[in-house]
């Protein structure tokens, strides 16, 4: 009897390995696929993004991040918090800050501190911002046509 369940005990060891295994070799099939798709989908954001640069920087002088900008400002009520900036064209604040700034210098937006709170800067799109805005975003949708069907 002894040896029964010795046996029994062995056989389920093995089934518990063996199943370990398969559960193992799922996990590493489901870890590769995800990687596999974040690659794919890095691959797809990288053709898109440098086809809109490429293209809006030579018909209209900007790029894909001043033209999210510019976009983000052209379509809300009348200005736009900083804060609002950052979450629409996914760079950090500094980052935000300096395209903000170089936009400012080319006359394509106007910043203004809060009346209520002095630490908030508003963004503001200027007729210049607008006129170029327009002209970029045919050449925006162009390109997202082609990239993205």
């Amino acid at each position: 009897m002894h040896a029964h369940l010795m046996f029994k005990h062995l056989m389920c060891l093995h089934l518990m390995c063996v199943h370990a295994m398969l559960v193992a070799v799922s996990d590493v099939a489901v870890e590769q696929g995800l990687v596999q798709e974040w690659h794919e989908l890095l691959a797809r954001y990288s053709a898109v993004f440098s086809a809109l640069e490429c293209r809006l920087q030579e018909r209209h002088g900007i790029g894909a991040n001043e033209f999210e900008a510019l976009e983000r400002l052209a379509t809300c009520d009348f200005k736009c918090r900083s804060a609002d900036l950052i979450s629409t064209i996914h760079l950090s604040q500094s980052a935000t800050s300096r395209l903000v700034a170089r936009l400012e210098k080319e006359g394509l937006v106007s910043r203004a501190l809060c009346e209520v709170d002095r630490r908030g800067v508003f963004v503001t799109i200027t007729d210049a911002g607008r006129e170029k805005y327009l002209a970029a975003k045919q050449t925006h949708r162009e390109v997202l046509r082609e990239t993205l069907r």
